[in-house]
């Protein structure tokens, strides 16, 4: 199962974000904040208010996201730009999009990021917007993360508060050779590292 190739196309229209200064040394003048794309079942368990889709103010872009019914359950989240995906503890699924840039910095962490990238990227990410999904490359890439996922739960044995296992799960899946990518990083890990790169050099 692991390596084997996600099928899917993306279109990429936005460009690789840039940013500058060190974290923390700016204020919050203003809202800054990401589109999260949920799957109707996951909206049905948050029950937000929904917005139009847009473009999120983070590196990483607009995140897409679903729900695992393991015990417990998981949500799985997916960077629309880089494909990274992040394994997180559902429960309780209200404060998902509060507790996600938490869990995004650990992941992030865990593939070499710089602590200044993880940041600013936290940083941008104060505030939420829900919205439908509205990529189908994106949302065939999350169901496929899906089974690759149920895959790597057996390996894991995952239990409840083994959210280190999420972690180790979260990366052996962004191992996974992608379509969409294909041409160029391959995979959502060397994605990420080409992210940062491009943006340390902007």
């Amino acid at each position: 199962m692991n390596g084997g190739y996600v099928g899917g196309s993306c279109h990429f229209g936005s460009k690789v974000g840039s940013f500058s200064g060190r974290a923390g040394s700016q204020t919050l003048s203003c809202a800054v904040m990401f589109h999260l794309h949920c799957t109707k079942k996951l909206l049905d368990r948050i029950k937000p208010e929904i917005a139009e889709p847009g473009q999120s103010d983070t590196s990483l872009g607009n995140w897409y996201a679903t729900v695992l019914f393991w015990k417990p359950q998981v949500a799985l989240l997916v960077s629309e730009r880089t494909l990274l995906p992040v394994l997180m503890p559902l429960a309780p699924a209200t404060t998902l999009a509060r507790r996600f840039p938490a869990q995004l910095a650990l992941v992030l962490k865990e593939h070499g990021a710089p602590s200044e990238f993880i940041a600013q990227e936290v940083w941008r990410m104060d505030k939420v917007q829900y919205a439908k999904t509205a990529n189908r490359s994106v949302l065939g890439i999350l169901n496929e993360f899906v089974k690759q996922a149920e895959f790597w739960l057996a390996a894991y044995a995952y239990e409840k508060g083994d959210d280190d296992d999420l972690l180790a799960i979260s990366a052996k899946l962004a191992e996974t050779p992608c379509s969409p990518l294909y041409k160029g990083p391959v995979s959502p890990d060397k994605a990420l590292h080409e992210l940062v790169k491009a943006g340390s050099q902007a």
